[in-house]
């Protein structure tokens, strides 16, 4: 009997801890020290998506890119010093990301409304993620909120974390897994590429080299916009609208028209397959799939209570 009541307390004290780890971020974080922060987010984001379209997509991957390496902690935002390895110039961001002055904007006016800086740069990504996709008449969720910034980065980490575009499925699979994201959070967030454009030099070797899984139109008209040499930075929209969020992604998929090898390979006779027939055809399962994986991607290692800190600058440590 003590035996048995030892183990049920054991398991309490685990449930409880895991719960408050979870509980340390909350959707009303911000409630009662500045209740105007989350409509200052939206309006600026909403601001800077309707002078250019493209941006609702750079935020949105600003985010990811943040998260994939050591969590969701702002470290993407970091500028080079002497101390600090910023991520900015790892493979996947250098001459790439983008949408670093929209942050500063969002920081600058919600301090001011704040009166003092309270809202983390980490959850300002957070946040202007998910308005800028609700710009771009896609879904919404609560965001999960009282992450802090952290005080180092790492480039070496990005280089190896973050997804790149010549991943086939397995390589896929394993990245998120390292990540605590399982195969549908994988394709739900790939998802994400409903919006936004891929520069030449991203997408050369699929339209050249790849011969399977490669509609031959679709290549040729890449093609014509990156040549075999040169145009690196020449833009493709990664489906035919990336300033709107629908399935058109995944139907791009179906018919061998994915822009990068790494989107082509969630459709690729793979076991994520089905799922991306799903989404190509129903608009509200992904949407609903692609809400709960950006709060579960959201979730990850997130630095809180007396972690890290509340930057005064997006860009650098206090």
């Amino acid at each position: 009997m003590a035996s048995t009541s030892f183990l049920f307390l054991h398991v309490l004290v685990v449930f409880t801890l895991a719960r408050m780890a979870f509980s340390d971020l909350s959707d009303d974080f911000y409630e009662d020290i500045c209740p105007e922060a989350l409509p200052t987010i939206k309006q600026v984001v909403e601001d800077a998506v309707r002078q250019e379209r493209r941006m609702g997509a750079s935020l949105l991957r600003l985010h990811f890119h943040d998260c994939f390496v050591n969590g969701c902690d702002a470290s993407i935002l970091l500028d080079q010093t002497s101390i600090t390895d910023s991520e900015k110039t790892s493979r996947a961001n250098n001459n790439s990301v983008r949408g670093f002055e929209v942050i500063d904007k969002i920081k600058s006016e919600v301090d001011k409304v704040c009166g003092r800086p309270v809202v983390s740069c980490a959850d300002i990504l957070a946040v202007a993620a998910r308005d800028s996709v609700v710009a771009l008449h896609g879904p919404t969720w609560e965001v999960q909120l009282g992450r802090r910034d952290s005080t180092t980065a790492s480039r070496t980490t990005a280089n190896n974390d973050i997804p790149t575009p010549s991943m086939d499925l397995p390589a896929l699979i394993d990245n998120f897994k390292k990540q605590g994201l399982d195969e549908e959070d994988l394709v739900a967030l790939s998802g994400g590429h409903t919006l936004g454009f891929a520069q030449c030099f991203t997408f050369r070797n699929r339209t050249y080299n790849e011969t399977n899984n490669i509609d031959s139109t679709f290549a040729s008209q890449r093609q014509a916009n990156c040549p075999r040499s040169g145009g690196d930075s020449n833009l493709a929209p990664l489906d035919p609208t990336p300033a709107l969020f629908d399935s058109k992604y995944f139907s791009n998929l179906v018919s061998k028209k994915g822009l990068l090898h790494s989107d082509q390979a969630l459709f690729s006779g793979g076991e994520t397959d089905e799922l991306v027939k799903t989404y190509s055809t129903n608009l509200r399962t992904f949407s609903k799939d692609f809400a709960e994986s950006m709060i579960k991607m959201g979730n990850i290692k997130p630095l809180t209570g007396n972690q890290g800190q509340i930057r005064v600058d997006c860009r650098k440590v206090n």
